[in-house]
């Protein structure tokens, strides 16, 4: 694969001299103080007893948005270090450092969230109808909401402290047990010993024989590491399990549903019309297992291309077919786009010693983004690729508003970024150049909707259990993959012949600790996108304005009010997602319809 694009990204433009940096030193040296003035000044702050007492806030309101930018953007920045590079030393250090101005930015917005809830309702009224803070009025609101419902100011400061070297503790753990996964592969007839973002992408080989043993060879890998990773669940449960109970929240969802604005409702309605649509993608399933030539399908069989002729695509090819295709929805869009890559803001090469997966982070200090992934040339990488810079763009059109604006949900952003894959695959289907590859691609895209239906359902129905669980005791290891098994057979309703029992050990999600169950909204982002799509397809050209102002809004509505503004539909009603799910279905039966006389 000729490539003339760079595969590495550009750090040095924000801070020069990698986890070295001089300059990023400073940079948090001058933030920790700032901070320090800020948390003073709160703390005398008396609570405001008429509107003019609000005055004096914007000030410190105006602080608090630019500290929580600068930590944002310090934080990016670190997280690049350590994912390049997982032997990086240093870069767990600036992970420690940023993790504890996190929490004592945390502990000032706490004392601000006391402030807001203490506040007389007649004051409060007024205050957010003031010019000046009716633009975030829905941020603040919702800030003293939670307040209500929280531990006192002080306890919730000490269980922030606290985590830094717990909670997020145990997390950052979880960084060094992956570093230090090896698993074997066979390579021009010599052993070598990839990462586990380099092995994660060799599941996906066409050569079926590859993909068995290598997955073989990565349940040892994890099953070697079980006992450390199911140290690391429990006890970051454990923690999240006693705030709760401090908090008086009898439900685990409580947290992930507030943190994504949505209901229980709206949830329930999801999951409800996909566990109907599941029986045509067990017919996929099935279908995919007659062109594979087996019974039934193992779990590495089912992201595995059906055709093992699939050819590699080059970054350079990749790049123009997403930047061609977004043009074509949307020339910001594409430009956008072209600018990530012109820029160096992606790093997708595939060498050993990268965290495994993909991301996007912002920089809203230098409003700019960074990409994250190994890219070796599948269709799959395409989507990531694609999928990746649907983030991008939802921040890029994000860079101006106030920065408490700015903090959208994962489940919305996960709208953006499953958006920008549709459009790709989409298109490419359309303008496959014969039957073989329109199938390829048909399959591809439908893939999407395995993962976000079954995989994720399977990772939600595992996570739910292990917390109902966990309340009772700790669980080893092998009941965590116990566990897991149970979870993968029912969401791919036993269509499989052989499970992955230590993909709980393998998931970085599961030990993600910003963001408490980091599945479902996937699956809500890629629903939600779906109905987005449709309507985009309906509208043609006009509706890339219309998107970008369903972006701009994604920080400050809850997801009901965003769809009843922009999509004129109740998502807590099963109609939208029906619409949506519709759409999948489609997709699978054109495949059954096209595939029928191969088998």
């Amino acid at each position: 694969m000729s490539n003339t694009l760079a595969q590495t990204w550009d750090l040095e433009s924000v801070f020069s001299g990698g986890s070295s940096s001089a300059s990023f030193a400073t940079y948090l040296k001058q933030l920790d103080q700032d901070i320090t003035v800020l948390d003073k000044a709160i703390k005398e702050y008396q609570v405001p007893k008429a509107i003019e007492d609000t005055y004096a806030l914007d000030s410190l309101l105006d602080q608090l948005q630019d500290a929580a930018a600068r930590l944002y953007e310090g934080s990016s920045f670190t997280a690049c270090l350590g994912a390049q590079n997982q032997d990086d030393k240093k870069a767990v250090q600036l992970s420690g450092k940023i993790a504890a101005l996190s929490a004592r930015l945390a502990g000032v917005q706490t004392m601000f969230d006391s402030l807001f809830e203490r506040t007389p309702d007649a004051v409060w009224s007024a205050w957010m109808e003031r010019p000046e803070i009716q633009p975030i009025s829905f941020v603040l609101n919702e800030s003293r909401l939670k307040a209500k419902e929280k531990m006192s100011p002080e306890l919730e400061n000490l269980a922030l402290d606290l985590a830094v070297d717990g909670y997020h503790g145990w997390g950052e753990f979880y960084d060094t047990i992956v570093s230090k996964v090896r698993v074997p592969f066979e390579e021009n007839g010599e052993t070598v010993y990839l990462s586990a973002g380099q092995a994660a992408n060799k599941l996906h080989d066409p050569d079926r024989n590859v993909r068995e043993k290598l997955l073989q060879d990565w349940e040892k890998a994890w099953s070697d590491a079980a006992d450390y990773c199911a140290d690391t669940l429990n006890h970051l449960a454990g923690f999240r399990l006693k705030l709760y109970e401090r908090r008086g929240w009898d439900s685990v969802l409580k947290e992930p549903l507030s943190i994504n604005r949505m209901s229980q409702d709206t949830l329930d309605a999801m999951w409800n019309v996909i566990t109907r649509a599941k029986p045509t993608l067990v017919k996929f399933l099935e279908r995919k297992a007659q062109l594979l030539g087996v019974e039934k399908l193992s779990w590495a069989d089912v992201d595995a291309p059906i055709s093992s002729a699939t050819e590699k695509i080059s970054y350079d090819a990749a790049a123009a077919n997403i930047v061609n295709q977004f043009r074509k929805f949307s020339p910001r869009m594409a430009e956008f786009a072209q600018h990530a890559f012109d820029h160096q803001w992606i790093e997708a090469e595939d060498r050993p010693g990268k965290r495994p997966g993909g991301f996007c982070t912002g920089l809203p200090v230098s409003k700019e983004t960074r990409i994250f992934m190994t890219y070796a040339g599948t269709a799959s990488n395409v989507s990531t690729l694609a999928h990746e810079l649907g983030h991008g763009y939802h921040q890029h059109v994000m860079d101006d508003m106030e920065i408490l604006n700015q903090n959208y949900a994962m489940n919305v952003a996960e709208t953006a970024s499953t958006f920008a894959e549709l459009i790709v695959s989409d298109a490419l289907i359309k303008e496959a150049k014969d039957e073989e590859a329109q199938i390829a691609l048909l399959e591809e895209k439908i893939q999407n909707s395995i993962a976000f239906f079954m995989n994720i359902h399977a990772r939600f129905l595992f996570e739910t259990r292990f917390y109902e669980k966990r309340k009772e005791g700790l669980l080893s290891s092998s009941d965590l993959s116990e566990l897991m098994e149970e979870a993968q057979r029912e969401a791919y309703c036993d269509a499989l012949g052989t499970y992955h029992p230590t993909f709980w050990a393998s998931k970085l999600h599961f030990y993600i600790t910003d963001v408490p169950f980091y599945n479902f909204p996937y699956t809500f982002g890629y629903m939600f996108s779906m109905g987005i799509y449709a309507q985009a397809q309906k509208e043609g050209s006009d509706f890339a304005e219309k998107y970008d102002a369903l972006l701009r809004d994604t920080g400050r509505m809850t997801v009901e009010e965003l769809a009843e503004k922009h999509l004129g539909t109740d998502v807590t009603k099963p109609a939208f997602w029906q619409g949506a799910a519709d759409l999948c279905i489609a997709d699978i039966e054109q495949f059954l319809r096209m595939t029928q006389h191969r088998v």
